[in-house]
């Protein structure tokens, strides 16, 4: 009886819940074949600048000439990824573009499944770990963590992530922070509206505008 209800429990789970437990590897593989797909069409030049991260970065339409003054921007978001998933696949996200300058967005996922800002902070580690034990001339910059309106209940929590990830950031010269989060708020501190589209979680082009505004500034060679 017991193992029938166990069966049972465990049939009703849904299914996000089976693919959260998935291997990043295999949780994203459709994506991840994607990307290889694309670049044996044509593989992007070494040296250049490289997002990755989640759907915030997969989102971002024209991403690869919002920065008309950068010959090579690769765009390598994908789904609702997790910062622990972005570090888990550097060897496929990161290493062979052999880019100058990663710029990632991860993280406020890893935040809204209940990762504490310390877990965080060493999955971004691990990812710097990862991404500079091969190419230690690599840049990594940090994209803080933005502040959704459906996510509002997480704030403390995405700022704490924040102020900790950009402590780490000030201590280390190949690393970078890039601050989209407080232009983001408006003069009562709260999110923006006009900056997110009808879900409250992702960007609108106006949102993307500013963030382009912002980044253009640490995309130096």
């Amino acid at each position: 009886m017991k193992r029938r209800s166990w069966l049972l429990a465990a049939a009703l789970l849904p299914v996000s819940l089976w693919a959260q437990a998935l291997p990043a590897e295999q949780r994203w593989k459709k994506e991840l074949d994607a990307f290889a797909a694309a670049d044996r069409l044509q593989m992007p030049p070494p040296g250049g600048v490289l997002f990755v991260g989640s759907s915030s970065i997969r989102f971002w339409t024209g991403l690869e000439t919002a920065f008309a003054d950068q010959p090579v921007v690769i765009k390598r978001g994908f789904g609702g990824s997790r910062l622990s998933e972005n570090a888990d696949l550097v060897n496929r996200l990161v290493l062979p573009y052999q880019p100058r300058l990663v710029v990632l967005y991860a993280g406020e996922n890893d935040i809204h499944e209940g990762v504490s800002p310390a877990e965080l902070l060493a999955h971004f580690q691990r990812f710097v770990r990862q991404v500079q034990g091969a190419l230690p001339a690599t840049r990594v910059a940090w994209m803080a963590i933005k502040p959704s309106p459906s996510r509002l209940a997480f704030m403390a929590t995405m700022r704490e992530a924040n102020l900790l990830i950009q402590t780490h950031v000030l201590q280390h010269d190949n690393l970078d922070y890039i601050d989209v989060h407080t232009a983001m708020l408006d003069n009562d501190g709260r999110p923006r509206p006009e900056l997110f589209v009808r879900d409250q979680l992702h960007l609108s082009a106006e949102g993307y505008g500013l963030w382009r505004q912002i980044v253009s500034a640490h995309l130096r060679p």
